[in-house]
């Protein structure tokens, strides 16, 4: 799976100034002035736009100043459960959080996550397959494996994250520039990759598979071919893709309300 990066466009518009330098040439009954040498012309530079906004962000009142980035880890875990409900304590990983979040979401339409930036643990339990010993399939008792973090996503208050979201967003804006978009704007980056999951199709039947390695593929290089967090939702399977495909449309209005 490779990278597949959208970027944002900029251009410039060069100005081109020309400046003339008048030669006076002039002569003398016994002597001729030498010619006046031309000044040298300096290019200015290009200016490069600064990509306009598309889905700014609400402000939310603080009840207290946030803290620096690499200090809010026990800020953003504890309002992090206080959202999602004790369980998620469980599965969180308690270091570099809000720098996770923003490198995972940033990720998911590529072709690999990076395991060392997840902001959740390993879903335990062993990867299920199901068919015949001629075809391999993906699995039913392998969706489950998955139940728990859908749930939580499920029973969260879609205008409680859309607030926690908001009232964080600083530290989020501040680890997407760190992340190598000085000039991005994350709520952009995420309308984007919201809808580039909810473009995931819903598969009927059985999802083949092969094994060419260690690890299983999708037989279909459609499938296969897809990104990374569109393939975490076909092996959720389809009644929890569903489940997150309703909430991501629900947190998308929170966010982008204007469209």
């Amino acid at each position: 799976m490779d990278e597949d990066a959208k970027k944002w466009l900029w251009y410039a518009i060069p100005v081109v100034v020309v400046i003339g330098v008048g030669v006076a040439l002039y002569y003398g009954r016994k002597s001729k002035e030498p010619v006046e040498e031309p000044q040298a012309t300096t290019m200015p530079e290009p200016v490069v736009p600064t990509p306009a906004i598309r889905h700014p962000v609400e402000s939310e009142p603080a009840e207290a100043p946030l803290p620096a980035l690499d200090e809010s880890d026990a800020a953003a875990k504890e309002a992090l459960v206080g959202t999602f409900g004790r369980q998620l304590d469980q599965v969180l990983v308690p270091k570099s959080i809000v720098r996770n979040v923003v490198a995972t979401i940033d990720n998911l339409p590529r072709k690999k996550i990076p395991g060392q930036r997840l902001p959740l643990k390993p879903t335990g339990g062993d990867f299920v397959t199901g068919g015949t010993e001629d075809e391999t399939t993906l699995g039913a008792d392998n969706y489950a494996r998955y139940e728990n973090v859908v749930k939580l996503v499920q029973n969260a208050d879609t205008a409680q994250v859309a607030k926690l979201y908001r009232r964080f967003y600083p530290l989020l804006q501040q680890a997407y520039a760190d992340l190598g978009y000085p000039d991005g704007y994350f709520n952009d980056r995420l309308v984007e990759v919201i809808d580039h999951l909810l473009e995931t199709p819903e598969l009927s039947g059985q999802v083949r598979l092969r094994q060419p390695g260690v690890f299983y593929e999708f037989s279909d290089p459609t499938l296969e071919a897809r990104s990374a967090g569109q393939k975490l939702l076909i092996r959720m399977g389809p009644q929890n893709a569903t489940a997150v495909k309703a909430k991501l449309t629900a947190f998308r209005r929170e966010i982008a309300k204007q469209q």
